[in-house]
């Protein structure tokens, strides 16, 4: 997926614009964020769970080599073959070598974030396998030739009007907008290639070290299809999702859902452990497991090492006021809100998605809904810091900072110029008390009044309160 994150804030300014996507945003404050509010509500041990589940990540990833190389010897005693990719371009030649190597002509693909990163589907393509994406959202996004904007919901951004044109012009029937009839229609598109798929593709939500397990976790049948119908799985993972027991799974699946969809549980979760045995009536005859690196090994040691203790509930996106202004695609790679400000500079250079650390409040609603308990605010305020150390910020902006930091270690030059600020913009304001434009604060003012102050700074505001009390 090609990276256009260096062009946020034209880019969010289009989609503030575009009414359909406006429209289709506010579904994600129905089940989602309410969803997540009533399942959170009925768990007694709530904040004791995700205590916990922060430490089964930070536990796995203090000794991620140790229980990657764990997960290594039981997958491969189980019979799968376990390859190791250190950068996104190893994915795309080992799953193409292990295409040829079993002459396969279709793969159909489960939902996985980590082969967006890959450009996986362009890259078998190019080596002439034809490939489908059987999760609906993205059999949507496939047939429309778009990126998607969710990392749980990919075609959140589209309306169902859209989804009813789509189908019309790619599926040549009758124009449908029920939404039941809409997906008997994709599944009745689907299911021929899930019969003749040689090779199925899918993510990995978590893999096991002690069983040598995978484990992706779906509403859609589509997931256990592609994972037992086709002769080959491959399954392509990130490092950082190893986790050492099944158990810390079981107390990580108490969060996942209802932070990602609403749900108390999810409908399906798929645990996949080697390949199939004599008396298995289903199950790939190849099992290969791809664990990726591509960045991540990076941040551990590091600032960002608590990143990587993202589970890929989408819970930060749903309750960003930002995300949801703007939706997925401003953000100009895989991972939109928080998520993606942190993890988009971190894997593809900071360089590149200057703005994303910047398109945040800091209002902490992405920190207070995280399972895991990311500190995403300070993150994105430690890349923030690192911008202006690495004199990525536009020069105006750096000698701006600059010299409000030597103001501000001042206190009687801060008060002084504070005083002369205030009564300047309370005079800007004039009888109406509201700023039209603001010098160097355009982006304030463009689109709103800027209310102006009363002249006085706080201090001499509570200076001349404190007066009146000791005088009463």
């Amino acid at each position: 997926m090609q990276v256009t994150s260096m062009h946020f804030k034209a880019t969010a300014s289009a989609k503030l614009r575009d009414p359909n996507l406006q429209s289709a945003l506010k579904r994600l404050q129905g089940n989602f964020v309410r969803g997540r509010a009533e399942r959170v509500r009925e768990m007694d041990n709530f904040e004791a769970v995700r205590d916990a589940a922060a430490a089964i990540r930070d536990r796995a990833l203090a000794d991620l080599d140790g229980y990657l190389e764990e997960f290594e010897r039981n997958a491969v005693a189980r019979g799968t073959i376990v390859h190791w990719a250190e950068t996104r371009q190893d994915v795309n030649r080992i799953v193409c070598e292990i295409a040829h190597r079993h002459g396969v002509k279709k793969a159909c693909k489960s939902k996985s974030m980590v082969s967006e990163e890959c450009a996986l589907n362009e890259a078998l393509e190019a080596a002439g396998i034809e490939v489908v994406e059987t999760d609906l959202g993205e059999y949507i996004l496939q047939l429309a030739k778009e990126p998607p904007s969710h990392i749980v919901a990919p075609v959140v951004h589209k309306t169902r009007d859209e989804v009813s044109d789509l189908f019309e012009e790619k599926h040549h029937k009758p124009r449908k907008t029920d939404i039941g009839e809409l997906t008997r229609e994709a599944r009745e598109m689907l299911r021929g290639h899930f019969l003749s798929a040689d090779m199925g593709i899918s993510g990995a939500n978590f893999v096991v070290a002690e069983t040598g397990s995978t484990l992706i976790v779906t509403n859609e049948g589509n997931g256990r299809l592609v994972t037992t119908l086709p002769r080959v799985h491959v399954a392509i993972t990130g490092i950082e999702k190893v986790v050492p027991t099944l158990e810390d799974v079981a107390t990580l699946m108490r969060l996942l859902p209802p932070h990602g969809t609403g749900q108390t549980i999810s409908n399906y979760i798929s645990v996949t452990t080697g390949v199939k045995g004599a008396d298995d009536c289903d199950g790939p005859e190849h099992f290969h497991v791809i664990l990726v690196d591509a960045g991540r090994t990076q941040l551990i040691g590091g600032e960002m090492q608590a990143m990587l203790r993202c589970i890929r509930c989408g819970a930060c996106m749903n309750h960003c006021p930002v995300y949801q202004g703007v939706g997925g695609h401003a953000y100009g790679w895989v991972y939109p809100g928080p998520m993606g400000s942190i993890l988009t500079p971190a894997y593809v250079g900071l360089e590149n998605a200057l703005d994303l650390p910047n398109a945040s409040t800091l209002c902490n609603q992405c920190g207070v809904v995280c399972p895991v308990k990311i500190p995403l605010p300070d993150l994105m305020r430690k890349l923030r810091e690192q911008q202006f150390e690495r004199r990525l910020k536009p020069r105006a902006e750096r000698i701006g900072l600059a010299a409000w930091g030597w103001v501000a270690r001042r206190p009687a030059v801060y008060s002084i110029l504070s005083k002369i600020g205030a009564r300047l913009l309370a005079r800007m304001g004039g009888a109406e008390k509201r700023i039209r434009k603001l010098p160097f604060g355009g982006g304030w003012t463009d689109g709103r009044d800027f209310p102006a102050p009363q002249g006085r700074t706080f201090r001499e505001l509570y200076r001349r309160a404190s007066r009146r009390q000791r005088a009463t």
